[in-house]
């Protein structure tokens, strides 16, 4: 890290102590051109990828799958199926990777860990209220250490877009802070649920601003609203992270979550990522896939093109 960056780094990590300064700095970040960012995304998504790179994207996007399972009817013997999937996707072929992590509901962490240990495999957990983020930071902070002391590796908060869209940012600042320290050694992922935030400008500040506050990764969406994960504003979250590690030297992961449930719009994200950032973010430990039904396409396709024929949606479990 060079002293200038080292510098720009000390300078954002005072701008949380006051209202008005990160105001002035989210404020000042530079607009984001809608119609620039939407041509973009569009034109990464004609890229076409064949034969042994298509092999190879298939085997990354089922290691940065994080196999979601977030439903109120959610019991302890079907996320221990999900959590054993996880580790062997495709019982018949054991060259198969594994995912890079499993997804539930705190009360369900002890369940999965039991599956998971010592594997390799995440177990992420959702906390804070998941999806609303609307209970007392007390209550979310507990549900976030609760989460990790049954085994939770990684948290999935959700940032209160109350408090955002009213522009008070010190607030959604300091719970994300609060939150990584319950947190603890477990790697914090910080939800924008960027189907409300309704611009690309807010979605450009809330990414900044989940980063400056000591976000891991920094996630689309809950996948419980109407509008989730889609390319344009993962293209923006992607240039924040990339901005973000040039003037502070941190790397920072992304998660698209929502909504991706196929093959052909996993590899446009992943061409998306390789001509935004670059090859440093092509690896689970820095892009996830949020997603329950994308891993079965991703199966379905990598036995095409290893033996010549569909397998069928009926042959790989349903999740």
């Amino acid at each position: 890290m060079t002293a200038t960056t080292t510098s720009a780094r000390s300078e954002l990590s005072e701008l949380g102590r006051s209202e008005t300064a990160l105001r002035t700095f989210l404020h000042g970040l530079p607009g984001v051109d809608q119609v620039g960012a939407e041509q973009r995304a569009a034109q990464l998504g004609t890229r076409s990828i064949k034969t042994t790179a298509k092999a190879q994207a298939i085997d990354l996007a089922i290691r940065m799958v994080d196999l979601t399972t977030l439903e109120g009817a959610d019991t302890p013997g079907k996320v221990r199926a999900l959590a054993a999937k996880a580790l062997r996707p495709d019982p018949a072929d054991p060259s198969c990777p594994h995912v890079g992590a499993v997804c539930v509901y705190p009360a369900m962490v002890p369940h999965v860990a039991e599956v998971l240990r010592g594997s390799g495999v995440h177990l992420a957990s959702v906390a804070t209220a998941f999806p609303s983020g609307q209970a007392p930071l007390e209550i979310k902070l507990a549900d976030t250490r609760a989460a990790v002391a049954a085994g939770a590796d990684e948290i999935d908060m959700v940032i209160n877009r109350g408090a955002f869209l009213a522009g008070r940012y010190k607030e959604v600042y300091d719970e994300i802070v609060a939150t990584k320290e319950a947190a603890g050694d477990a790697h914090l992922k910080v939800i924008l649920e960027t189907g409300e935030l309704a611009t690309y400008d807010n979605v450009r500040r809330a990414s900044w601003l989940a980063m400056l506050a000591g976000g891991d990764f920094i996630k689309t969406s809950t996948g419980k609203v109407p509008v989730a994960a889609t390319p344009p504003v993962t293209l923006v979250m992607l240039e924040a992270v990339r901005d973000f590690r040039a003037a502070t030297g941190r790397q920072v992961g992304v998660k698209p979550a929502g909504g991706i449930k196929n093959t052909k719009d996993a590899i446009k994200y992943l061409v998306m990522v390789n001509e935004t950032v670059g090859t440093d973010w092509l690896d689970p430990d820095w892009f996830r896939f949020g997603a329950s039904s994308l891993l079965n396409d991703l199966l379905m396709q990598r036995t095409k093109l290893t033996t010549g024929t569909y397998s069928g949606p009926d042959y790989f479990t349903l999740d």
